[in-house]
């Protein structure tokens, strides 16, 4: 196997960039918004809800941008700017959680984020097909989860710093936050330059005299397209299931941890080993799919998850938070990066991005409904175990579905022949 290329390994520096904000997200950002909500007099599973209904929010402007800008974006010389564009309102908003000391207003701006990062990995994700070949999209693609887990530590221990130790430092919790939200803003935008500078759109469908309007009626024909293509549409079902449960638990397992009494100390050191942990298993993941069939692997990693939602459901001490969360990380790059690559070998590359549009709507816009769900079974027990048991039903579904969906690739596969 070759070395990585430049291009190759600046395409997976945004996965480093973004990826700090993903772990923010996901570790400091809840603690700090469940603590204003506190402050505020809100019960601990209503703060729940209410950040899973903000998450739900920010899939479906998502859903709803994504495919449209998708098709747009295919058009020679827009992936970029539109990619950037994205970029841009993560960082800010990133650096704008800041401003907010109130817990509506933060999520507010918390929404504003993570539509910016959410949107800007359909472009990122589509770059793909340009910046490397079919035989080493799933190599690259776990470099790119992998480098993303360790790299995001970097900024993640610095704003650690700043947070746990803010007294021994003389600063105010506040200020400690402040640099915590600039710190991996600036990360992230500059970790992204490299592939600003040397990105080149290589597959593209030509610029018309009218490329928005256009970009609707390609939107038509590719949703046409997938609905009539076995081995695109079953797996997107398949994907909409289990990856919805996948990024619910990356979404919401501070808030389930904090809720069953985890100290917001063991919270944060648990999920940085979860990202220490996850990136030699996503290497591993990307040399495995050389010997086993990414489908086998995806099953595998499916299963995986089924058994971490069952052993959450009786989680109440702290080392059997850090055990889950190892599991966790185990399987967390490897499903999400082979998922990535074996998309990306099945669809049209000229109009990738139109493709990834709806990849975007079935994936991170599917996390809409695990996220509802579990705030609606959450308020509706008073209790958060509610929603994650609901969590192992989507992780069956999406297995069932997916087994589906590789038999009716093979019949499809047979017919063409």
């Amino acid at each position: 196997m070759k070395r990585l290329t430049a291009l190759e390994k600046k395409w997976i520096l945004y996965d480093v960039g973004n990826s700090a904000f993903v772990l923010l997200a996901s570790t400091i950002i809840p603690i700090y918004y469940k603590n204003l909500a506190s402050s505020a007099g809100l019960s601990g599973a209503d703060s729940t809800a209410y950040l899973s209904y903000a998450t739900s929010l920010v899939t479906i402007l998502v859903a709803v941008l994504g495919p449209v800008l998708g098709t747009l974006a295919d058009t020679r010389g827009f992936k970029k700017p539109v990619f950037t564009m994205f970029l841009m309102l993560g960082v800010l908003g990133c650096a704008g959680l800041a401003l907010p000391k109130g817990w509506l207003a933060f999520l507010g701006v918390f929404v504003i984020a993570k539509v910016g990062l959410n949107a800007s990995l359909i472009f990122y994700d589509a770059m793909l097909n340009d910046v490397t070949t079919d035989e080493r999209m799933d190599l690259v693609s776990a470099q790119g989860y992998a480098w993303g887990y360790i790299g995001s530590c970097i900024p993640f221990v610095f704003s650690l710093v700043f947070v746990l130790f803010s007294d021994k430092l003389g600063i105010s919790m506040g200020l400690a936050m402040t640099l915590a939200f600039l710190i991996n803003a600036l990360w992230w935008l500059l970790v992204t330059i490299p592939l600003l500078k040397s990105y080149q759109q290589k597959f593209y469908v030509e610029l018309s005299d009218h490329p928005v309007k256009d970009s609707f009626g390609r939107l038509k024909r590719v949703f046409v397209e997938i609905r009539r293509e076995p081995r695109i549409f079953y797996f997107l079902l398949a994907f909409f299931f289990y990856i919805d449960g996948v990024y619910t638990i990356i979404d919401m397992a501070t808030s389930y941890g904090k809720d069953v009494g985890i100290s917001d100390t063991n919270l944060l050191l648990a999920l940085l080993l979860t990202q220490v942990v996850a990136f030699p298993c996503s290497i591993l993941f990307g040399y495995l799919s050389k010997r086993i069939t990414n489908v086998r692997l995806i099953q595998i990693s499916i299963l995986g998850y089924f058994a971490i939602v069952l052993f959450a459901l009786q989680l109440d001490k702290t080392w059997e938070f850090w055990f889950l969360a190892v599991c966790v990380a185990v399987f967390q790059g490897g499903i999400q990066s082979l998922s990535r690559s074996y998309y990306s070998l099945i669809i049209p590359k000229e109009r990738s991005t139109e493709y990834f549009g709806f990849f975007d709507i079935f994936g991170k816009g599917a996390a809409f409904f695990g996220t509802l769900l579990m705030g609606i079974s959450t308020q509706l027990f008073d209790t958060s175990k509610a929603g994650v048991a609901m969590l192992g039903l989507l992780f069956l579904l999406g297995f069932f579905l997916f087994r589906l969906a590789v038999g009716r690739n093979s019949a499809y596969d047979k017919e063409k022949s």
